[in-house]
């Protein structure tokens, strides 16, 4: 494998990732077992509000596990018809959640890769007590040169990490890595070129996660510059709003819920899935 960190910048994800021990990621992965990185989408049930005050708690994290793991499936669902003997690479694994729901869904080879030691650890052992590890593997090294063979993935994903890389590097390594008419999808969070410059909103998600998001159009323009073709794109914005919703009334609340909820609101941010093969 190649040289994990290349750049102070990397390093200091790398750090956040490892220090990490958030309870809207871990306790929400404890209702299923699959620990997920990412938000989620769909109507809330709001009846988890009513009821006695006994249980409520419990009742909103579970809600909000299963609006993530619904947004896993919309974006297995945009890989196509993926094998048994096909293999998957999920770029920027967190703790693993995607990829094994990849490999339930598809008996698939998958591999994860995180910069971070810890999500990488944690996601192997979990290989192990799932007695998937001989399918399901998980690598610390960097997306942008991973090291792997060309040609080998009949899919990648990308599910709210291209904020943490240059894209004209991500797509240019994926289009290496992707066999001819493989597919590649990605769910992320892209700010409005309509309104020039990030909003103050978008600004603050940044400064919490130490991220950079990127203008939609870099998208499809990378995408483009590496033989990409995009065969879909779903703008998921409306149906992420009722998970902040949610999320924002809930004990696992991080502070950076209000500066979502107005970002979507206002337009100056977008949630979108993007499906493209490699021609």
């Amino acid at each position: 494998m190649s040289v994990v960190i290349s750049s102070p910048y990397q390093n200091s994800v790398a750090d956040y990732w490892n220090r990490e021990k958030n309870p809207v990621n871990l306790r929400l992965g404890e209702v299923s077992g699959t620990y997920h990185h990412h938000y989620g989408i769909g109507d809330v049930d709001w009846s988890v509000l009513e009821g006695p005050e006994e249980g409520r708690d419990e009742r909103m994290i579970a809600e909000m596990h299963r609006l993530e793991t619904a947004q896993a499936v919309l974006l297995l669902d945009h890989l196509g018809p993926i094998q048994p003997g096909d293999r998957l690479l999920d770029a920027g694994s967190g703790r693993g959640g995607s990829s094994f729901m990849a490999h339930e869904r598809f008996g698939c080879h998958v591999d994860g890769v995180s910069i971070s030691q810890k999500q990488v650890d944690f996601a192997n052992e979990h290989a192990r007590l799932r007695g998937v590890d001989d399918r399901v593997r998980f690598h610390l090294c960097n997306m942008l040169k991973t090291g792997f063979e060309p040609e080998s993935f009949a899919g990648i994903w990308n599910n709210e990490s291209t904020m943490y890389v240059n894209l004209a590097k991500l797509f240019a390594a994926h289009a290496q890595l992707l066999r001819p008419g493989g597919r590649y999808v990605t769910i992320t969070g892209c700010y409005n070129d309509v309104y020039g410059l990030p909003s103050k909103a978008v600004s603050e998600i940044n400064a919490h996660y130490i991220c950079d998001i990127h203008p939609r159009s870099a998208y499809f323009r990378a995408m483009a510059d590496n033989g990409l073709v995009p065969i879909s794109v779903v703008d998921l914005t409306e149906l992420t709003i009722p998970y902040w919703e949610l999320r924002a009334q809930s004990s696992v609340i991080t502070g950076i819920e209000q500066a979502f909820l107005t970002a979507y609101r206002d337009g100056s941010f977008q949630y979108l899935l993007i499906a493209a093969d490699r021609v």
